[in-house]
């Protein structure tokens, strides 16, 4: 992905505090990017199916994935865009709290890309941001196929 372009990012998360604090520190890393929420696991699937109401809804260049959702959880999700032919292809960054071993192992034996537990302190979070909009949107060569 070209630099100039802005991404589509889906950030599945509940938290309110933690969507602003993504919001931020993607802008204040300067990732170009347009942010979209999903707030639980079905919003979530519903959006990257393309389903009513999100039959516009873009295919995302990232996902960033919390574990505990309301609904159906981020291990669900994950698992279910794994074992989709459209959505395998999508990168998925877990995005969490949790520093339990279990969900780590968990989350790479469901094929997560990456998993990265959530700094509480901004700057820290802004240099995550920084690191992971800088390797999956510039660094990373993905499929050029549209995905749809």
């Amino acid at each position: 992905m070209e630099q100039e372009q802005r991404a589509d990012i889906l950030l599945v998360e509940d938290n309110p505090a933690d969507i602003e604090l993504t919001r931020e520190s993607l802008d204040e890393a300067r990732i170009l990017s347009n942010l979209h929420v999903a707030r639980d696991g079905v919003e979530a699937m519903t959006f990257l199916n393309q389903e009513p109401p999100q039959e516009d809804a873009p295919i995302p260049d990232l996902i960033l994935l919390d574990l505990n959702l309301p609904k159906k959880d981020g291990r669900e999700v994950l698992r279910e865009c794994k074992e989709d032919e459209e959505l395998r292809k999508l990168p998925i960054v877990v995005l969490t709290s949790s520093q339990a071993e279990a969900d780590i192992a968990r989350a790479y034996d469901l094929h997560a890309n990456s998993y990265v537990v959530k700094p509480v302190e901004l700057s820290e979070f802004v240099e995550i941001m920084k690191r992971i909009g800088g390797f999956w949107l510039r660094v990373v060569k993905l499929p050029d196929e549209q995905l749809s």
